[in-house]
């Protein structure tokens, strides 16, 4: 991967320190930093037959194993658990203890946002992890399905009453101590944050491919949040894969 977008930045792919100092959350927070990743293609699309993983490059998943690696929580919509088959975060013995010398948690945890609890206690992200995936939800949801979550091994926390908005999320991002959180989609859940105003950071990945289909955007709300972000960095790849990050303008 090289920089596009600085002219005083060598010419050579950037070497692995380089593209971890790009994506570094910024230092010293007081408050969650909620940054969100998605890849789209060149047309709009957010998945291929269903499923962002059509979309991924292997600039694109190096970024994305990046993006974790910094993280010291995965956020992500009960949809995209179902739709993409969600298991937990893995880390090498070597993150783990770079992640731990920074003060990260060693394996970040999976939190899911969702309002009714619709997961399946047998799927992926209860059977297939280290850590216990945390589900943050709502006091209407059905008692029977977040006793069955936590019994799954979830750590089921309730952060609203009937709806959960992003203050929600971001409030419960800060109540568990979570400065630095990646939230990995899907699109009503950004479409969500942006509404209400909470997204820091986007690390957008433009695949070199036009998909068409019925695939829908990266974010969906029902109403629109104009929301001024400006560019930190857009580095490209020889295949043609273009990985921007945007931060939230002053």
């Amino acid at each position: 991967m090289r920089r596009l977008d600085d002219p005083t930045c060598p010419a050579r792919p950037l070497d692995d320190d380089e593209l971890r100092a790009l994506y570094a959350y910024p230092p010293d927070l007081s408050s969650p930093w909620l940054r969100v990743n998605f890849v789209s293609s060149l047309d709009g699309a957010v998945a291929v037959e269903g499923r962002s993983g059509g979309l991924g490059t292997p600039s694109d998943k190096k970024v994305f194993g990046l993006l974790r690696a910094l993280a010291e929580v995965i956020v992500v919509g009960a949809g995209t658990v179902r739709s993409e088959n969600y298991g937990g975060a893995r880390t090498s013995a070597a993150l783990r203890a770079r992640r731990a010398e920074a003060g990260l948690p060693e394996i970040p945890p999976v939190a899911v946002v969702t309002a009714t609890c619709d997961l399946d206690p047998d799927c992926r992200l209860f059977t297939d992890t280290t850590v216990a995936p945390v589900v943050l939800t709502c006091e209407t949801a059905p008692e029977e399905r977040r006793r069955a979550l936590a019994a799954a091994g979830a750590d089921v926390r309730l952060v609203a009453e009937h709806s959960i908005d992003g203050h929600a999320v971001r409030d419960a991002l800060s109540a568990a101590g979570w400065s630095r959180a990646l939230c990995e989609g899907g699109p009503r859940l950004f479409g969500q944050l942006i509404a209400d105003g909470v997204v820091d950071d986007l690390c957008l990945t433009l695949a070199p491919l036009l998909a068409a289909g019925p695939a829908g955007r990266i974010a969906t709300a029902p109403r629109t949040a104009p929301t001024s972000m400006r560019p930190a960095h857009i580095l490209a790849d020889d295949d043609g894969t273009v990985l921007t990050r945007w931060v939230r303008g002053t």
